[in-house]
């Protein structure tokens, strides 16, 4: 199948009459939320549990971090949040834009949310620009369908691929290939954007990229909605931080007021120091340690522990 063919087979996809195109959401607005959330796979709860569900509201022109440790639900309301979950062990309600998220059709909900996964697959050597390019497919059809080559050149720009646009995703190294998966994403240019551990297999540049990207985007108007391990990143780019612990929502607000050292070592079951930066004031979270001093004993060094 030529490139050719293939773009029109998925355009062909979305090409859906009648479709409702988003509305623009003024700043602070709410573009997505869940209440009441509960998960339940097998006999464990994943979100919420018999004391009551989870709650969230993601709102536009802020970038919102998910923090946890592994196991804490922040994947599965990511999911929630992107309408992904089966609704079998799920109750709750999950709204976005202004109806329930299963109201909306297939097309109508690419619209509305773009989501990147943890990883990012293809089983075909597809062009890297051909890769971003997909992330056009909601639009075909609409006015918006002649914005396609700059949405896809400003999105390979913006996350650093555009050297390697012909080359084939397969052949990518892994931090290439999120990269790549994240220009997908902003091609898309949909109001809500989900990102699951974009900067996992990133190098530093490239996760404070992602994450300048991400300020870049709310900044614009969307909102932005990131799972994160690295707290250090997450304090220094974030308007607001909600921290899961075993399936639930312990604390939500701006990262300065809820990185606290007692709760954070709480969660985490590791003790930390929250100390703010000298310059910026922005949190800095540091595990505490048993360390190595050096000592002087009858004139020569030796170490020992402190």
């Amino acid at each position: 199948m030529s490139a050719v063919t293939r773009g029109r087979a998925l355009r062909g996809l979305f090409a859906v009459r009648g479709r409702e195109l988003p509305a623009p959401v003024a700043p602070g607005g709410v573009v997505a939320e869940v209440r009441d959330l509960r998960v339940r796979l097998g006999r464990r709860d994943v979100l919420g549990g018999p004391g009551g569900g989870v709650d969230l509201v993601v709102r536009a022109g802020e970038v919102l971090v998910l923090v946890g440790p592994n196991g804490a639900g922040k994947s599965t309301l990511l999911a929630a949040l992107a309408a992904d979950l089966d609704a079998a062990g799920t109750s709750g309600r999950v709204r976005i834009g202004d109806r329930p998220a299963h109201d909306w059709s297939a097309p109508e909900l690419a619209l509305r949310r773009a989501v990147l996964p943890q990883a990012a697959t293809l089983s075909f050597p597809f062009p890297v620009e051909e890769v971003v390019r997909m992330g056009r497919a909601p639009w075909a059809g609409t006015a918006a369908a002649d914005e396609d080559d700059a949405a896809v050149a400003d999105a390979m720009a913006a996350t650093e691929v555009t050297e390697f646009a012909r080359r084939p995703f397969s052949a990518l190294s892994g931090g290439e290939r999120a990269r790549v998966a994240l220009a997908r994403v902003l091609a898309q240019r949909a109001p809500l954007l989900l990102l699951d551990e974009p900067t996992a297999a990133l190098d530093l540049r490239h996760q404070e990229l992602v994450l300048r990207v991400c300020r870049a985007r709310a900044t614009a108007g969307d909102a932005v909605v990131v799972v994160l391990h690295d707290l250090g990143l997450a304090a220094a780019h974030a308007d607001r931080a909600a921290v899961l612990h075993e399936g639930r929502v312990v604390a939500d607000g701006p990262p300065a007021e809820v990185f606290g050292g007692e709760l954070l070592s709480r969660v985490y079951r590791q003790p930390v120091e929250v100390f703010p930066h000298p310059r910026t004031g922005t949190p800095l979270v540091i595990p505490m340690r048993t360390g190595r001093v050096r000592t002087v004993s009858g004139g020569h060094g030796a170490e020992g522990d402190r």
